[in-house]
């Protein structure tokens, strides 16, 4: 896709691109909404670093070679046009620049991917992806530098880059398409997905179209029947990742009731809640197996320790090991796993 005239030059660029910032910021400012943008994102749409164009005349003069790549996203509208000074050498990047009709976030990601192509190998380039973009607009590593619903204008700096690489090349730009992309449409890979699903904890096929455009035009993308067949769809996804999520939360209940792992140190529903997954997990299931069960009836601190309370349930209740056998094995198994002074009694 081409959005330049036969002279090489943006019908208009000049007005467009260097409002695109402005304009965005009118537009997007809502109170909570701007804050959702990092800093740098905001910085980069008011005032792109890399924002320009490298000219023939600056590249034979320098002697290396200029690449021009154009990219648009018929999703959004927006488009970047993207300017490589290679050395042929080497193949190595010496000048990046980009302009951009789009968005402001469309300007500060075409900003950051130009910027993260210098001193790059073409080859080494075409490794930087849309999450690598989107990660490098943060200001804090664990916190997305904008909404998820905006995203998808990394995809395009880095849809990009595979562009310019295939011009410089001689090659077809699909020969360097190394993500699985989930929605054609939208131009949303597996990867990013996951990553917005995952960040923003989402629960629903809407929130995912809303954050990442990914199923909000042909749709064959969300669920099987639609006109085209998927290899995988957003509702298995979405089920996969919930599943994901909701064990994460478990192991983090888990080793939040833990505690540091100081027994002693531990709150009485902290050190109730591991003798229980103790129980649960190495203790419970010998004797149900034999119909039997135990239940926790109280602990107490002692100054040697501690004091379990326990009562047998099931055939547990009449077998003549209870008291001795099964009884020592249960309060062997509670001090390794606790490190503690443990001592288990039948009521």
């Amino acid at each position: 896709m081409s959005f330049l005239n036969k002279n090489g030059t943006c019908n208009l660029a000049d007005n467009i691109i260097h409002q695109g910032a402005t304009m965005a910021r009118d537009t997007l400012i809502g109170g909570a909404l701007w804050e959702e943008y990092s800093s740098e994102v905001q910085r980069r749409m008011n005032d792109p670093i890399n924002m320009g164009e490298i000219t023939q005349e600056e590249a034979d003069a320098a002697e290396k070679q200029l690449v021009i790549a154009d990219f648009g996203a018929e999703s959004c509208g927006d488009a970047v046009r993207l300017y490589w000074m290679i050395d042929p050498k080497n193949d190595v990047i010496i000048k990046s620049r980009f302009k951009s009709f789009g968005c402001g976030t469309a300007i500060a990601s075409s900003d950051m991917m130009a910027e993260l192509c210098m001193d790059k190998t073409v080859d080494e380039a075409l490794k930087i992806t849309n999450i690598d973009v989107e990660k490098a607009l943060r200001d804090h590593e664990d916190i997305p530098a904008v909404p998820g619903q905006k995203m998808h204008c990394s995809v395009m700096a880095y849809d990009v880059i595979k562009k310019a690489a295939s011009i410089y090349k001689g090659v077809d730009m699909s020969e360097f398409e190394t993500e699985f992309i989930v929605c054609e449409c939208a131009r949303v890979s597996l990867d990013t997905l996951k990553e917005v699903i995952r960040l923003n904890k989402l629960e629903t096929i809407e929130q995912i179209t809303d954050y990442t455009k990914a199923g909000g035009f042909c749709k064959s993308c969300i669920k099987p029947g639609g006109h085209e067949k998927k290899d995988v769809y957003l509702v298995d996804m979405l089920s996969e990742i919930t599943a994901e999520l909701q064990k994460e939360a478990i192991s983090k209940k888990i080793k939040e009731a833990k505690g540091d792992g100081n027994f002693n140190a531990m709150s009485l529903v902290q050190k109730l809640r591991s003798i229980e997954s103790i129980l649960e997990e190495y203790i419970r299931p010998t004797l149900k197996a034999d119909h039997g069960d135990v239940e926790v009836i109280d602990l107490k601190e002692t100054e040697e320790g501690h004091e379990l309370y326990i009562q047998y349930k099931g055939e547990c209740m009449s077998c003549s090991m209870n008291t001795t056998t099964t009884l020592a094995g249960m309060q062997d198994m509670l001090n390794f796993k606790l490190k503690s002074n443990l001592r288990v009694m039948v009521v």
